[in-house]
């Protein structure tokens, strides 16, 4: 019986984290050597609009601005969101001052550092995978980083008229031939927009346009209009690339923390 115990609780000791992280994606399209094909043609919904699901990561090789990019881009846009801009960010009297002071050490203030969520912005560019999962009225991102989850409605909702503040907004959707329109505001003050510590305020508007540009590959044009810290709206374009074969994994701040296999695996 004591025997039988043992093997019993052996059976659950394997870590949860691997059983999932080398699973073939089903429905995938393949190589002729079975490798996924992430440039065949982008799915589509029954209802013909593209179907942006799948886990997501950075893509750590995308198109370079004509000023060129670092090796490793998404680390780049995690650092600094508006690296890409040539002028940098237009920030109001005293916000890059508020950046500056932000980031500088021990940077006790970072939301990653004391494990509260990050910012949708920020999330973009996250070493960390996101899963969207898109379905009739409704898009949801799950993110590895936090087991943490975003709504994004698109089932013809307005916006909320009294909004409590929320780290992520509330976020609408809708679609223009095959981009997805997201529009989001309502968020709580005080939100970082990068590892820099660059701000966003409870004034801010951020828009949001998805575009799966074949099976592997999604575009971001990630626009924010926040009066209170900008002195005019700003787009930045991030890149993201499918993680075939493997799915999320528990990435919870300072514990339990199994997503260093998925870094490894990059």
């Amino acid at each position: 019986m004591k025997n039988f115990f043992a093997i019993f609780v052996a059976s659950f000791a394997v870590p949860l984290a691997a059983q999932w992280l080398h699973y073939p994606t089903p429905g995938i399209p393949r190589t002729a050597d079975g490798k996924p094909n992430l440039s065949a043609p982008a799915p589509r919904t029954a209802d013909g609009k593209p179907d942006l699901s799948g886990v997501w990561d950075g893509d750590h090789k995308p198109p370079c601005p004509a000023g060129g990019c670092d090796d490793n881009q998404t680390v780049r846009e995690f650092l600094d969101i508006g690296a890409s801009l040539k002028e940098g960010l237009p920030y109001r009297p005293g916000m890059a001052e508020l950046a500056k002071a932000r980031r500088a050490p021990p940077k006790t203030d970072e939301p990653i550092t004391r494990c509260l969520p990050i910012g949708i912005a920020e999330r973009h560019t996250h070493g960390s995978f996101r899963k969207i999962v898109q379905t009739p009225g409704l898009l949801l991102i799950l993110n590895e980083y936090n087991k943490s989850y975003r709504q994004i409605f698109t089932d013809g909702r307005p916006l909320p008229a009294d909004m409590q503040p929320a780290w992520d907004g509330y976020s609408i959707g809708k679609w223009d031939g095959d981009t997805l329109v997201v529009q989001t505001t309502g968020f709580r003050d005080g939100i970082w927009l990068d590892a820099f510590g660059d701000p966003m305020t409870d004034a801010a508007k951020i828009t949001e346009r998805f575009r799966r540009i074949d099976y592997g590959h999604l575009e971001i044009d990630l626009t924010v209009d926040d009066p209170k810290a900008y002195t005019k709206p700003w787009t930045v374009r991030l890149y993201q690339i499918l993680a075939a074969d493997t799915d999320l994994i528990d990435y919870i701040c300072s514990e339990n923390e199994k997503d260093i296999q998925h870094m490894v695996a990059k």
